[in-house]
């Protein structure tokens, strides 16, 4: 039988053998969500203690609970591993490694680089391939496929390339993976069959699309949707603040149009793997070929500025209260870029509170889910969210919204908050306790 066959009935059969390069926020929830499905998956990490953890059932995902990976691992079907020559004995090989900025904002893909690299390099004829890794267009095709045609593979013959962007939102318990439509788009016709088959077994709606590079843009387009939204609500914040109107009134009375009009919030800033990032890959890719994505930076300067704008809200109120800055105590509710999670990856809040630090202030922090940050080299501790803290503090800065914060109690102890996540919305205060964005 023809490659092409041959993986197709291990497919259909579960007795394809998956690898799942990278087991954080979006690799690990793929891998025991195909375990789930009756797949033998192998969950290839660099991290010795991450794989050392995934093997004692310990997921350090808000998304698989300890019963689930625990399930998938006593049944045989699951195993995290930090040896690549998995590989060689891989049917299907997926992709999920980060892809951050560097410094200049450019494009960081080195860990698509060595992901990719160590695959062709222990390839063998009749694996799919699929990356997964939110990427500028062009890359499934310019740079993944060219390293295993260099090893004399045919694609769509005896390798298969495809693109199907993640959609992971973490935290979110109404839509898991298995709830997300999945987007494929094969280097040929027969990589895309295959990469849909695939996922079929586990989500019920698979797109295909006529080429990865249109599946790579799709992802771009839903985050710079976003992100320039985003950056619509936050101008429009700053605005109605001028106007002295309540910003969050006014949207939700947009709100009420049935058609038309999808509401976007403001907040202090704009945080995670996908929106801060994703938007400034398209445009790198557009400026080499001469074209300037105009609402993109404008939309990353907007949201990019929010951060100051917080950190102005709080001078304001302890200059209302005849208290300086330098000296005051500022406790911070919240420094994960989202409720319910723990990631902090470029979270607003680890810029407020550096730049609060840097003024002067005393800066402590409550998440019950980071336990420990770093700010300009200094490593701060979570401290418990109790009355003497609430009671100490000069300021409480609302940052995210974990719903484990009780915040009437937070308003009745604290003498003042800036609450950035509209928190306190229906919580009765005197005036001048509560500042919001």
């Amino acid at each position: 039988m023809d490659h092409v066959t041959t993986l197709s009935a291990k497919i259909e059969q579960r007795t394809a053998r998956l690898t799942i390069i990278g087991q954080g926020y979006v690799g690990l929830p793929l891998a025991v969500e195909f375990a789930t499905r009756g797949f033998r998956v192998t969950g290839l990490d660099t991290d010795l203690d991450r794989v050392a953890a995934l093997n004692f059932g310990r997921p350090g995902s808000p998304d698989v609970t300890d019963a689930e990976l625990t399930a998938r691992l006593r049944d045989g079907l699951y195993e995290a591993t930090a040896d690549f020559g998995v590989l060689e004995r891989s049917d299907v090989v997926i992709i999920c490694v980060p892809t951050p900025l560097r410094k200049s904002k450019d494009p960081d893909i080195s860990y698509i680089v060595a992901a990719a690299e160590a695959a062709a390099a222990r390839f063998r004829p009749g694996q799919l391939v699929v990356l997964e890794s939110t990427t500028y267009p062009g890359t499934t095709e310019e740079l993944l496929l060219p390293m295993f045609l260099a090893r004399g593979a045919r694609a769509g013959a005896d390798v298969f390339v495809a693109f199907s962007p993640e959609r992971i939102d973490p935290g979110n318990p109404r839509f898991k993976a298995r709830d997300i439509p999945k987007v494929v788009g094969g280097v040929t016709p027969a990589c895309a069959r295959l990469a849909t088959a695939l996922y079929r077994t586990i989500v019920p709606r698979v797109h295909e699309v006529s080429s990865p590079k249109i599946a790579e843009l799709a992802k771009l387009y839903e985050n710079v949707f976003r992100n320039v939204n985003i950056a619509l609500a936050n101008e429009f914040a700053l605005m109605c603040q001028r106007l002295e109107v309540n910003v969050k009134e006014v949207i939700d009375a947009a709100a009420t149009k049935p058609f038309g009009f999808m509401p976007f919030y403001p907040g202090p800033g704009i945080g995670g793997h996908c929106i801060p990032v994703d938007p400034l890959y398209l445009a790198w890719k557009t400026r080499l070929n001469g074209y300037e994505a105009r609402f993109i930076a404008l939309a990353d300067e907007i949201n990019r500025a929010m951060p100051g704008h917080v950190v102005e809200l709080v001078t304001a109120g302890l200059n209302g209260r005849r208290r300086a800055m330098n000296g005051a105590r500022i406790l911070a509710l919240g420094v994960a870029y989202k409720r319910g999670v723990g990631d902090i990856r470029e979270s607003p809040a680890l810029e407020i509170l550096a730049s609060l630090r840097r003024k002067g202030a005393e800066v402590a922090y409550v998440d019950p889910f980071v336990p420990a940050i770093t700010l300009d080299e200094t490593v701060l501790k979570a401290v418990e969210l109790t009355d003497a803290e609430l009671a100490a503090a000069d300021c409480v800065v609302i940052l995210t919204d974990h719903p484990e914060f009780d915040y009437r109690r937070v308003v009745e102890r604290a003498t003042l908050v800036v609450d950035t996540r509209n928190a306190t919305e229906r919580i009765l205060a005197p005036a001048g306790r509560i500042l919001r964005i």
